[in-house]
């Protein structure tokens, strides 16, 4: 009688295992992204391949006013986090084109569990793609004088702009019907640094834009980064108090994390009704 009640989904027994059955998803998750040769591979190319480019092809081109290594570094970080963090969204609607997806509504499982699997999984792949940017920027010549406390601080920053990625991709992969539509977000979170202070000063850009660039969540996340680990604001000066800036920037992350991943466990759960 009991395994009939949790099966139906009226008994509160499913909801004691959200920790371990979130950690079950999560686990599933990494599985499949490490027999995916193709996901492996860009994963290690492109922070590598981003990396490189800014510095050694455009680096020498563009003025910031101090080492555009350590002026680009938080940028490209933030670049690769970010599409990287928006693969989920293909991922997911994967996961409902070959049915999975019924397959767990169909078990005693909340829906909640299937989409934070998703979230911890793509935190914790592209903290791996930031140690990687990191390595390959030190292998050219980034150094940081942070200390503990504010590389601390960085990684926390870091975390959180990729956990709203992902909630927003989250959304889009629950809402998207082919894998086409849902990678947009990626091509779309892939040029969204550049209408920000991540490579250039907003200084520098048209009057119109450079509205834009000063008022998008990318910026004030890219500035709390760059002044933790390098000290450096846009204008490439140094930095003064980062509280208000380092506060607009957590406030963005989590905003956007609460909105998305609260609709997208709405529309989850509307489509399995």
């Amino acid at each position: 009688m009991t395994t009939m009640v949790d099966a139906s989904g009226s008994a509160p027994a499913r909801w004691l295992r959200i920790v371990p059955d979130t950690m079950t998803m999560t686990g599933r998750v990494l599985r499949l992204a490490r027999r995916d040769p193709d996901e492996l591979l860009v994963g290690l190319l492109l922070p590598t391949m981003m990396m490189l480019l800014f510095v050694y092809v455009f680096g020498g081109a563009i003025e910031v006013g101090t080492d555009y290594l350590s002026y680009a570094t938080p940028g490209v970080i933030l670049l690769c986090a970010g599409y990287g963090a928006a693969n989920t969204a293909i991922a997911l609607v994967q996961d409902s084109a070959l049915g999975i997806m019924d397959r767990f509504r169909s078990m005693p499982v909340a829906g909640a569990t299937v989409l934070a699997g998703h979230v911890l999984a793509s935190v914790l792949k592209n903290l791996v793609t930031t140690t990687i940017v990191l390595a390959v920027a030190a292998l050219i010549g980034f150094r940081s004088d942070a200390g503990p406390l504010a590389w601390l601080g960085a990684v926390g920053v870091v975390t959180a702009y990729i956990a709203a990625i992902t909630c927003v991709a989250t959304l889009v992969g629950v809402v998207a019907r082919t894998p086409a539509a849902a990678g947009g977000l990626g091509f779309f979170m892939l040029f969204l640094p550049y209408v920000s202070s991540a490579f250039v000063p907003p200084e520098t850009m048209p009057a119109w834009l450079r509205g834009v660039a000063e008022n998008q969540p990318v910026t004030p996340v890219i500035e709390t980064v760059r002044g933790l680990l390098v000290g450096l604001g846009s204008d490439g000066a140094p930095v003064g108090d980062l509280g208000p800036t380092a506060a607009v920037a957590l406030i963005w992350c989590a905003s956007l994390a609460v909105v998305s991943l609260v609709a997208a466990a709405w529309v989850f759960a509307r489509r399995g009704r």
